[in-house]
Parts: C-alpha cells; sequence; structure tokens
C-alpha cells in the first residue's frame, strides 16, 4: 500500500537548485536508505517529507492519518526537564490519563456521597480501561528497555541541558522509537552509539512495525536494515530495490549503460551534424542551389533540435586522493604494552592490560563507549603515563595520530596556513595538495574554525598523508566522512606500508581493513584473531542477548549459565503469570461488585481491596523483570 507518493518535487535554496523533478512511491512497511554525497539534498528531502519545510513545484501525497517521526535537530526543551522527561514525552496522553486516575483514586476514597463517587467511579473505570488499551502499564517497561539499549541508563536522571551534543542526541533518538510512528525519518541514527547499541538499534529496527528511511553513512547498517535504496545525485533521485552493497553494483552497471547510450548518440549526432554540413555544401555548388538539398538539412536540424540528448552520466565524481606516504620501515616491534593499568577516580579503564603491535599490522581497538578506548590510545601516544606497568615504542617509529577530539584548536588560522604548520612545502605544493582533498580555489583561505566536521576531518587527513609516518594511530577516522571519502580512505589505509592501530565503530571499515582485534571491557583487555564478524559472534553475543526485542524479552526463559540451565526458572515464570491471571480474574470480579454497589462503605473496601491487588500485580511484574534480566 502506498502511503506517500511525490511527483515532480523541486527545491531551491539560494538559487540553487537542491532537489529537481523527484519522483518517488513509499510503501508502508518499506525499509529504505538515502544516500548521496554531502550536500546532495538528502536533508532537504527529510524536511519535506516531515512538514519542517514545503517544496517549491510539485505534490506530496500522504495516506490519511499517517504519523511522521523527524527530529530534525535537537528541540529546545524546558531548561529543567530530564532525560527521562524527555523520554517520557512519548507517552503524554498518557501521562496525562495516569495523573487523572490518581486524582480520581484520591476522591473516591474520600467522597461518602454514592451518587458522585459512582460517577467518579464510571469515569475511573473508562480511562483506565483506555489506559490499558494504550499499554499505559507497559510504558516504563518500554523506556527502560530502549534506554539499555542505546545505552543511556545513567543519563535518565540528569539535566537534558547538562548533556553533550552526543549525549543529547541518543536520547532524542530513543524519544523518536518510543514515539512508534507510521514513518521514522531517522538522521545518522548510528552516529554517537557504540557497536553494541548499533547491534541493538539493528535489531530494533529489523523488528519495527511501521515504514523506515534512514540517511546514514553506516554502509553495514544500511545492508542489515534497508531493502531499498534512494540515491541522490544532482539533485535527482534514482530508486533501487536492493541494499547497499547490491545497490553498489547496480548503480554501476547502470551508468556503464547510460554511457555506452550516450556514447552511440553521440556517435549520431556527430554523424547527423556531418550529414547536415554535406548537403548544405551540396547544395550551395550546385547552380542554381538546390532547394531540394536544403530543405532535406533544415528537416535533419530540426530533428536534432527535437532529439532528447542524453546527459553524460558522471562515472568519476570528484573524490578525495589519498596516497599515504612511505617512511622508512620500523623495527619489527612496533609497540608493546605490558601489564599497563589505569583508573580516573573509582573507574577503572584497564587493568593489567597487555598488547602487542608488530610491523605492518592492522589492529583495531573495540569497545562500548565510555570504556576507555581513546585513553589507551593516548597513552600509546605519551599523552597521559599509565598508572602502572609500561608502554614500549620500537627502534624507527614514525607515528601519527588522529583524534576523535577537537581536530584543530579554534585559532584564527586558515587552512592554507594549519595545512603547512605540519607539512613543509611550498604554497603551490600546499594548494595542489589540497585540492585533492576537495579544498579548491579560494576554500584554502577559509578559516579552520569555520570549517564543518567533516572538513577538518580532510584537512588532518590531508596533514597525515603527507608526513613521514610509519605508525598511524587514528581515533574514529570515518566521522564526519561521506560514504565516497571513507572508500578513498580505505583504499588508502590498504595500500599503506607500514602499522595501524585505530578506533572505530564503523563496521565495514573494520571488516574490510582489519583482521586483528582487541576488545576492552570491564577493565579487561582480550586479543582475537579475525574480523568485526568473527569477534561479534564471540564477544557481542552476550551483549545483545540483554538487548532483544521487547516481546522477546517478554518470552524469555530465565537461565544464567549452563549448569544452571534446568526447568526451575520456567515453574517459576509460569506460577507467576497464573498469579497474574489469577489477580486479574479477581480484580474483575471487584471490578463488577463497584459497579451495582450502592452502600458507600462497601464500596470503600471494595476499593481498597483492588488497591491491595495492584500493589500485589506491581509486585509480580517486578520479580517478572528480575528473573528476566538474570544472565
Amino acid at each position: 500500500m502506498i502511503i506517500c507518493s511525490g511527483r515532480e518535487v523541486s527545491k531551491m535554496y539560494g538559487g540553487s537548485v537542491v532537489l529537481n523533478d523527484l519522483a518517488f512511491d513509499i510503501y508502508s512497511g518499506d525499509r529504505i536508505g538515502v544516500v548521496g554525497s554531502n550536500g546532495s539534498g538528502k536533508t532537504t528531502l527529510f524536511k519535506l517529507l516531515s512538514g519542517h519545510d514545503k517544496q517549491d513545484s510539485g505534490e506530496i501525497h500522504w495516506k490519511k492519518n499517517i504519523k511522521v517521526g523527524y527530529l530534525e535537530q535537537i528541540p529546545n526543551f524546558s531548561s529543567i526537564i530530564t532525560c527521562r522527561g524527555v523520554l517520557e514525552l512519548a507517552f503524554k496522553d498518557l501521562i496525562e490519563i495516569q495523573a487523572e486516575m490518581k486524582v480520581l483514586e484520591t476522591k473516591m476514597k474520600d467522597e461518602e456521597d454514592s451518587h458522585a463517587l459512582n460517577i467518579i467511579m464510571k469515569r475511573y473505570g473508562t480511562i483506565q480501561d483506555e489506559f490499558a488499551l494504550k499499554d499505559g502499564y507497559e510504558m516504563e517497561a518500554k523506556i527502560e528497555y530502549i534506554s539499555n539499549g542505546l545505552n543511556i541508563q545513567d543519563l535518565l536522571n540528569k539535566n537534558f541541558h547538562d548533556l553533550s551534543g552526543g549525549e543529547k542526541t541518543k536520547v532524542c533518538l530513543g524519544l523518536s522509537l518510543l514515539q512508534n510512528p507510521d514513518i521514522i525519518l531517522l538522521d545518522e541514527p548510528t552516529n554517537h552509539l557504540d557497536i553494541g547499541s548499533v547491534e541493538w538499534l539493528s535489531t530494533y529496527l529489523k523488528s519495527y512495525e511501521g515504514t523506515i528511511i534512514v540517511i546514514s553513512h553506516d554502509r553495514y547498517f544500511l545492508d542489515e536494515i534497508n531493502t531499498k535504496i534512494f540515491d541522490m545525485e544532482g539533485g535527482e533521485l534514482t530508486v533501487y530495490h536492493s541494499n547497499y552493497s547490491r545497490f553498489v553494483i547496480e548503480k554501476e552497471q547502470r551508468l556503464l549503460k547510460e554511457f555506452e547510450s550516450y556514447k552511440l548518440q553521440q556517435q549520431k549526432i556527430k554523424k547527423m551534424k556531418q550529414t547536415i554540413k554535406t548537403l548544405k555544401e551540396w547544395a550551395n555548388r550546385a547552380n542554381p542551389p538546390n532547394a531540394n538539398m536544403h530543405r532535406r538539412a533544415k528537416s535533419m536540424e530540426k530533428a536534432l533540435e527535437r532529439m532528447e540528448k542524453i546527459d553524460r552520466p558522471q562515472l568519476n565524481r570528484r573524490k578525495m586522493k589519498l596516497t599515504l606516504d612511505h617512511s622508512d620501515r620500523s623495527g619489527t616491534d612496533v609497540m608493546v604494552m605490558e601489564n599497563v593499568s589505569k583508573k580516573y577516580d573509582d573507574k577503572v579503564i584497564v587493568n593489567d592490560g597487555n598488547m602487542g603491535l608488530r610491523y605492518q599490522d592492522k589492529i583495531v581497538l573495540l569497545g562500548n563507549n565510555g570504556v576507555g578506548k581513546s585513553t589507551i590510545l593516548k597513552m600509546i601516544m605519551g599523552d597521559i603515563p599509565p598508572d602502572k606497568g609500561k608502554i614500549a615504542i620500537g627502534s624507527n617509529v614514525k607515528i601519527g595520530y588522529l583524534s576523535q577530539g577537537e581536530l584543530f584548536p579554534d585559532s584564527g588560522s586558515k587552512v592554507l596556513d594549519s595545512f603547512r604548520e605540519n607539512v613543509s612545502v611550498t604554497e603551490g605544493e600546499a594548494r595542489n595538495i589540497l585540492a585533492k582533498f576537495l579544498f579548491y580555489g579560494h576554500a584554502v583561505f577559509k578559516q579552520v574554525s569555520q570549517l564543518s566536521g567533516g572538513e577538518r576531518m580532510r584537512l588532518r587527513l590531508a596533514q597525515l598523508m603527507h608526513q613521514d609516518l610509519n605508525f598511524l594511530v587514528m581515533d574514529e577516522p570515518t566521522n564526519h566522512l561521506d560514504i565516497e571519502s571513507r572508500e578513498v580512505l580505505e583504499e588508502a589505509l590498504s595500500e599503506f606500508n607500514g602499522t595501524i592501530l585505530a578506533v572505530s565503530h564503523d563496521r565495514y571499515f573494520i571488516n574490510k581493513l582489519f583482521d586483528k582485534v582487541y576488545w576492552i571491557q570491564n577493565g579487561r583487555l582480550t586479543f582475537f584473531e579475525g574480523n568485526y564478524d568473527s569477534v561479534k559472534d564471540k564477544i557481542l553475543a552476550k551483549e545483545m542477548d540483554a538487548k532483544q526485542p521487547l516481546e522477546k524479552v517478554k518470552k524469555k526463559n530465565t537461565h544464567t549459565d549452563e549448569k544452571k540451565k534446568d526447568h526451575h526458572s520456567v515453574v517459576g515464570l509460569d506460577q507467576l503469570e497464573q498469579e497474574l491471571i489469577e489477580l486479574e480474574r479477581q480484580m474483575d470480579d471487584i471490578d463488577q461488585k463497584m459497579f451495582h454497589e450502592k452502600d458507600v462503605t462497601m464500596l470503600e473496601r471494595l476499593f481498597n481491596e483492588k488497591v491491595e491487588y495492584e500493589h500485589a500485580k506491581d509486585q509480580i511484574y517486578q520479580k517478572l523483570e528480575s528473573m528476566m534480566n538474570v544472565g
């Protein structure tokens, strides 16, 4: 079923065409990935779909009563709202009902007039049914489930305005998921998420009942989630019915076919022009001039004008051109970490950690956010000392470091000057190098403080690529880069003749380049041989078990390990479920009695009995939750 369709949709900003005559259909249940280089119109399309902006021409038609969820930017919430309060905004109607229920419960206790009490009870029963029908009793469980999945449990009681930009983004992502719209628009949802949370989000979205449209540079994520691709290029949109990897192949095949058609048409046009020229020459040579040949030439000219010209396909778009300078090789042992420990306050970063890198190793350090990956890189760089143990750098090792944090200080430096601070070349040579990193013309005189995150990353990569290095230490090198730039970076790193140690949550990048992994968790460093997929199977399985889809969590049988895996937990669950059924039956009986009872004293007794049953239900739910969280 089509729930949204666009026809001849166009949009301009500042005199530049951003979207040009777009045509698309969105079906119920679609999983659409929107891809394209930076500035290709992806976010503009989202603004039109969400109603945050309006097209200049064309039409976008929606099926009636479709709810669209999109957070264009971090909203301006109240200055005193907590993160839990932000998430609860998804249940605004339910919270209002819940508040009214509490007020009515107080009134029922205090009301002595039987007629007034009956009116209060009737209203209470109505809104209680509405609360239950809208899954009000699952509200807290849903908030906890989303918080655990996105790893934001520790943020719930903090003031939203005290969070970092990345933390705010994660909380707002949680709000979007809890709102459960018919169409959810996600703009780079995996940014700021650690690998465990990205895996959880992938699993969650696979079982999402609505339509998903996602802008992402995370190719692994696009392969997992999407079955349709909207390719944005040059203000136009092309639809592919595939995931990302298949789309890359299909697009290449389509461009090659279009280029063949373009070449054939150009040959035809060339022949037609030559024929027109020849006919005119022959006609003019005749004495008198041959009118018939002139007519034929004129007819061919009109046919040429009417011909629908095929635009030349852009097979090779402007990309970064990365080539790593080759330094003298390092010694065999590039870096050795022995029994290193480090902690901040009471938080253990690493405890008796050991790591070794040998010449030409390509190793990735993985772990969830906040476990200390960047701290380990800084200890290797010598920026901070370990509390215990030693880190030794091998002979003839020349290190280049790409930091995840502030890539450049906010000084008044221009791009050209900042580049030359690290690379000793003439101004002309510097401008030629920067052009390969897409800094053209006057862009080299732009202040570094005015650059976007992606532009700063490109500038830092330009410096690294042209220094005398044989050991690269990189902290999230693909952050802020579009897909094409990531592909160029991967190609350059694959040809690098030295040693690489990287921290990354880009699973596609990891799989393509790295075959050795160090995993850090709870202060322990563990080495694994293999790429990300094999590491995921060995390590992340336990984490993913704790973050299963909500419906699976409800049905899951509890077990801690193989020795404790028996029928007792199943029996315990069954028993609690039976107790719940019995309590609900008794509460239904009380509701019936209260409806017909006229005596105020008896009504109060029945109400108090029902409250006790409600408390008993809450205790059973807590026991169920506790049993499900075991292991």
